[in-house]
């Protein structure tokens, strides 16, 4: 690989140079190529070609104007934007970078804290957005991805007092983004002090509800998240929702709008799962929420939705199994509404509270209860067959988390057949008969911590 040092007077006629050299010579390997100024990095971009590399040296840059990539890579040789080293080119100003037709390039460990946003439009697709430290300036929501076949990873979104959500994802006006994927990013410190609209990550909005995005969020680690109640609010169907944690936060995992998405395997502390529409899964999940409500069905001002709704739509044909459910007040709470919960299930789940009750559904839901164990509280709405008061026997382990011990009237003791929670809350295959709770009790074998700054952001493996 050629290493190539521009600087800003001479931008045009190296970068001139640089290609007709490797054009005369017949070669074809990927450049690297080192610029120190705005507008050299823009030269730069504008003549990139697949599996270049062009890298902002160190130093604090104001743009006036974006940085615009219009060029694309391939699948298996993409061009890289990148500080030369990750978190140490700044970019301040009024503006950053922005896509325009743009496909398989990777943007990475940049510094952002100019104004405006980050958008990836319809038509940018392929777009990775890693390592990067965002602390934008600007009012509005700091990125919003709405291209296909996105990666949001790595990266540290922070310190936010205004209105506005740290990531969205969206999409053409009539469909949603498809495949996007968001992984070992943090998201710190939402402090907006207002009602509603400072989210953590918003899939979707209202009119989006009926599309399928088939988005993967997984591994993130979300801390202070208090910008608004809903940490990940999801307004658009087919998603997926894993392995996530969130602690200290007054925010939950929020299913608002949409059907048949999946809550896997999340680690929430004093916070909780909340969701509206039909034929979800949310499974194996660990929440140990001290003020209680660990699971909640939500509110429904109507029957089911129009694709353009902004109420509140009722629960349908949701299941909620295999959790382990901490906390005191009501564990599993119905907010309620004009329409109550329908042909829902709340299965093998293990719920150990310190005063209020198990569940607490209202009057007219429809819910099948089966193979719970409720200790230490009153049960609540669930009904004599759908439980038992035992002890289900949990110890904390070295991570403080409440599992499983030998012995345990849980193991081996799940009723029905829910075979998409084959899995623990370890990643641990389920056999035979599967144990009630998000544990799968094995007397040893690798299990799962919570996450920490260690396992997300820009300097994280």
């Amino acid at each position: 690989m050629k290493t190539t040092r521009v600087a800003a007077g001479l931008v045009g006629a190296l970068m001139v140079t640089l290609w007709c050299t490797g054009a005369a010579s017949g070669a074809s390997s990927p450049h690297s190529v080192r610029v120190t100024s705005l507008a050299a990095l823009q030269s730069a971009v504008d003549a990139a070609k697949p599996g270049d590399e062009v890298l902002l040296a160190d130093g604090v840059y104001n743009a006036g104007t974006a940085v615009t990539i219009r060029r694309s890579g391939t699948a298996t040789a993409p061009i890289t934007v990148s500080a030369e080293h990750i978190g140490r080119a700044r970019i301040t100003g009024s503006t950053g970078f922005a896509f325009s037709g743009a496909s398989y390039v990777v943007l990475r460990g940049f510094q952002l804290r100019h104004g405006g946003s980050l958008q990836v439009p319809p038509g940018s697709t392929h777009i990775q957005l890693t390592r990067n430290d965002v602390q934008l300036t600007g009012a509005g929501n700091w990125f919003t991805v709405s291209g296909d076949d996105a990666q949001v990873d790595h990266n540290i979104f922070h310190d936010r007092t205004s209105q506005g959500v740290f990531l969205q994802i969206l999409g053409p006006a009539n469909d949603m983004a498809k495949r996007v994927w968001v992984h070992h990013n943090y998201f710190y410190n939402h402090a907006f002090a207002g009602a509603n609209g400072g989210e953590s990550i918003r899939l979707g909005l209202s009119d989006h509800q009926s599309y399928s995005a088939n988005a993967i969020l997984e591994y993130n680690l979300f801390e202070k998240a208090n910008g608004d109640i809903e940490a990940i609010s999801v307004k658009s169907s087919d998603n997926i929702v894993r392995y996530n944690t969130i602690r200290d936060s007054r925010g939950y995992i929020v299913l608002r709008h949409g059907n048949r998405s999946v809550v896997e395997g999340n680690l929430l502390f004093d916070s909780g799962i909340r969701f509206h529409g039909n034929d979800h899964r949310i499974v194996n999940n660990y929440v140990a929420n001290t003020g209680g409500r660990d699971i909640v069905f939500g509110s429904g001002d109507e029957a089911d939705s129009g694709p353009t709704s902004k109420l509140h739509d009722r629960p349908d044909r949701d299941t909620v199994a295999f959790n382990t459910l901490l906390g005191s007040g009501d564990l599993v709470h119905g907010d309620g509404g004009k329409f109550d919960p329908k042909d829902c299930v709340l299965a093998d789940n293990i719920m150990v509270g310190t005063s209020g009750s198990a569940v607490a559904m209202p009057t007219g839901s429809i819910v099948k209860y089966q193979g719970n164990i409720v200790w230490g509280t009153a049960p609540g709405s669930i009904p004599t067959g759908g439980y038992r008061s035992v002890d289900p026997k949990l110890t904390k382990d070295a991570a403080g988390l409440f599992r499983l011990t030998s012995g345990s009237p849980a193991i081996n003791a799940s009723v029905g057949s829910y075979p998409y929670a084959a899995k623990d809350f370890d990643l641990q295959a389920r056999v035979g008969v599967f144990d009630i709770g998000a544990d799968e009790y094995v007397a040893s074998g690798v299990t799962r911590i919570p996450l920490t700054t260690n396992d997300v952001g820009p300097n994280s493996a």
